[in-house]
């Protein structure tokens, strides 16, 4: 990957990069047209797929994340991807070494994500490095939704002066709210219904924030209420917070990012947006 990266920058070639853990989605895929309208014709767009073993809790659903490379593949081509990086393993060089260097940011991975699962972002941060260095490229595209992983990778391109641009698309949602996935694809029976809570939740806290300003315990207790009614439902966080410096609000008002994780039975899903 690296080599072919470099022969591509040595002929003036612009690179555009998405990177994801596989099982595509027209998430993804809205991600890759992103890159495309970027790189313009002559340009380069490649995809990652690599399920980060770092970025996952020991209890956590790393063993029966949904992979489907073949698939993967089909869509790629038809997306016009020009190349598919899917490593098996990042942490481990041929010469068998084991891996002991990471990067860690401080500040912006304390909350949310970051208290919820503690190490994540530690994962989510040296995996990105590594394909950054790899894959070259001039811009990274990531999605909204996972937007405190966004603030963190653009933070480590501005601290370690990464030579590329990161750019935030918006979060592609189902024709019900519900955001994209790959992990709705646990959400069997009667759970899938009960998962529109969550934009419902950001529907509910934007039409209250646009009637005044509110107390962002009071505005976050009432989503946590509204959003348990599903029986399945039990929310880890509701978070009010500024878009840039990830630092929560006592005020919620228009123009502040609200972000919610929740368990839907034993699948957690998470969802935000700008109030």
């Amino acid at each position: 990957m690296q080599r072919l990266a470099m022969r591509w920058k040595r002929a003036g070639t612009r690179i555009v990069f998405v990177p994801s853990m596989g099982c595509l989605h027209d998430g993804h895929l809205s991600l890759v047209r992103e890159a495309r309208r970027r790189c313009g014709r002559s340009g380069k767009v490649v995809l990652s797929i690599y399920v980060n073993p770092t970025q996952f809790g020991p209890k956590e659903d790393f063993a029966r994340y949904p992979r489907d490379l073949a698939s993967d593949l089909r869509l790629c081509r038809r997306a016009g991807v020009d190349a598919v990086f899917a490593p098996p393993d990042l942490y481990v060089r041929d010469s068998g070494a084991a891996h002991s260097t990471y990067v860690v940011e401080d500040t912006l991975s304390q909350t949310m994500e970051g208290a919820a699962r503690p190490a994540h972002f530690r994962g989510v941060a040296t995996v990105v490095a590594k394909l950054f260095n790899l894959v070259l490229p001039d811009v990274a595209v990531f999605g909204a939704k996972d937007w405190q992983q966004a603030a963190i990778v653009r933070r480590m391109v501005r601290d370690l002066d990464f030579p590329l641009e990161v750019v935030v698309a918006p979060t592609f949602r189902e024709s019900d709210g519900l955001a994209m996935s790959s992990r709705n694809r646990y959400l069997t029976g009667n759970l899938r219904p009960q998962a529109v809570a969550l934009s419902q939740a950001l529907t509910l806290a934007r039409a209250a924030v646009r009637r005044k300003p509110v107390s962002a315990a009071r505005l976050a207790a009432r989503l946590k209420r509204f959003i348990e009614q599903q029986p399945a439902a039990r929310v880890d966080y509701v978070a009010f917070f500024e878009p840039e410096t990830l630092l929560p609000v006592r005020i919620a008002r228009p123009g502040v990012q609200l972000a919610i994780a929740v368990f839907l039975g034993p699948t957690r899903l998470i969802d935000n947006g700008c109030l």
